[in-house]
């Protein structure tokens, strides 16, 4: 019998295929629609390999449902949506896909960053509604990028990434990070400060960092009264990282200028959620690696480990 691998998401024909030639691959039908808890316990109490995205809870439960289980293959470069002490005591070997979306999350990082402060979605939509009827001096005027001061907290391979993108801007670049990096200070002339003073000197602050205990609630209602009234927050990495309820209160009294949301810490976000209604935030759908190219390289990544695993062999991108 052929090992059986569940998928949580319909994925490109062009990336599944070649598992199909060794493996049982059973895959839910639908790409925009979680697959229900329900099915997903069934599906993995037959399932040698899991191949999950970011959306999925992979918690104690589909580890004591899965008894099968080798391995769990997360369509991420996170895998805070994987209990990974649990996956250790069960011995299910977890990977993530890190590297091949280092450039495409840092475009992404430095569009969020000009849309937000150029106003460029609220402007675009003015003209869609019939709103753009004469040029007027201060209409969707918004900041200046050239020139100005970046915050990046965590220097990993996407910070060093946006640091690059910001030299070309001619941006002073500031990081914080748990470990200096002094080799990227060299490279690309970067200054290390301490949290709170970055946060005091920085324009733009984008928030780079993993989602872990330490980091959970980092900027909150301290931390956003320590930016400048003109300052610009951007989050691309995990929502709870930032306490929205800080963050709405500070956009809306003015603390701070704007913010660029790529993620939040429920996603999809709630349609009611406060934050939309602010005019001064710039919202996505958390797509810091969408891009054509770079989603195939990831389900390429998954589906090598899922591969090596079955057939005997050490995978690339390991976390646990």
């Amino acid at each position: 019998m052929k090992p059986r691998i569940f998928i949580t998401r319909k994925l490109t024909e062009e990336a599944v295929a070649p598992l199909h030639e060794k493996f049982d691959v059973r895959m839910w039908d639908e790409e925009s629609v979680a697959v229900p808890r329900a099915v997903l316990l069934k599906e993995v109490a037959e399932a040698d390999a899991l191949w999950s995205v970011l959306a999925d809870s992979i918690n104690r439960e589909v580890f004591e449902a899965g008894t099968k289980l080798k391995i769990v293959a997360n369509m991420a470069v996170g895998y805070n949506n994987i209990d990974l002490e649990a996956a250790k005591e069960y011995d299910v070997i977890v990977t993530n896909t890190p590297g091949v979306l280092t450039e495409t999350t840092a475009d992404l990082a430095f569009a969020l960053l000009l849309a937000t402060a150029r106003k460029l979605i609220s402007a675009e939509n003015e003209i869609r509604k019939g709103n753009w009827t004469s040029w007027a001096p201060m209409r969707f005027t918004g900041m200046d990028v050239g020139g100005a001061t970046l915050g990046i907290i965590g220097m990993g391979r996407i910070g060093e990434a946006v640091a690059r993108r910001a030299k070309g801007f001619d941006m002073q670049v500031l990081y914080h990070n748990r470990n200096r990096k002094p080799d990227a200070e060299a490279e690309y002339g970067l200054e290390f400060r301490e949290l709170d003073t970055l946060l005091k000197e920085a324009d733009f602050v984008i928030i780079l960092a993993p989602f872990t205990p330490e980091t959970a609630g980092m900027i909150g209602v301290r931390e956003l009264d320590l930016m400048k009234n003109t300052g610009v927050l951007i989050n691309v990495a995990r929502g709870g990282i930032v306490d929205e309820a800080a963050l709405y209160d500070a956009l809306k009294n003015g603390t701070i200028w704007a913010a660029g949301l790529d993620v939040f810490e429920k996603e999809p976000v709630p349609l009611d959620h406060p934050l939309l209604t602010l005019p001064n935030v710039t919202v996505l759908p958390h797509i810091g690696s969408a891009s054509i190219k770079t989603r195939l390289a990831m389900m390429n990544l998954n589906a090598q480990a899922i591969t090596d695993v079955l057939e005997g062999r050490k995978p690339k991108g390991i976390v646990q």
